[in-house]
């Protein structure tokens, strides 16, 4: 259950660093619009810190712990997460600085981005088959 407190704390830290480092990057750019690194420290923080400390909420109270599962979960999870944040800041830092982006390069971020999105979502359903099961 530690485990979980501690994913929650790292996901809190990193979604602080990710508004830092949003404000901070824009306003030394001088950039006044909208860009996608404004959505990851909402990413991290519901994401991230929720979902962990949701999980330690649940962990306490039924066995989710010792579900075999979980385990599968989590990694598929915690691997799919931080590569879709990382690709909404490579697309931030690009809108940022106003780099024109070559269709292919476009395309890949786009995809990437699409396949982490779907990866989360496939963890979340498999986390509530998870759920289902526990006592």
């Amino acid at each position: 259950m530690k485990k979980l407190w501690n994913t929650a704390f790292g996901y809190f830290l990193a979604a602080m660093a990710a508004g830092v480092f949003y404000r901070e990057f824009t306003k030394f750019n001088g950039f006044t619009g909208r860009t996608t690194l404004a959505f990851t420290h909402v990413h991290l923080m519901v994401l991230g810190t929720m979902v962990f400390l949701f999980l330690g909420l649940a962990a306490k109270v039924t066995n989710l712990m010792k579900q075999k599962s979980f385990y599968r979960f989590y990694m598929i999870y915690n691997v799919a997460l931080p590569l879709m944040v990382a690709v909404m800041i490579v697309r931030g830092i690009f809108q940022t600085l106003g780099t024109e982006l070559s269709r292919g390069a476009d395309a890949a971020i786009s995809g990437i981005a699409g396949l982490t999105h779907i990866a989360i979502a496939g963890a979340l359903i498999y986390l509530f088959i998870i759920l289902r099961k526990t006592e």
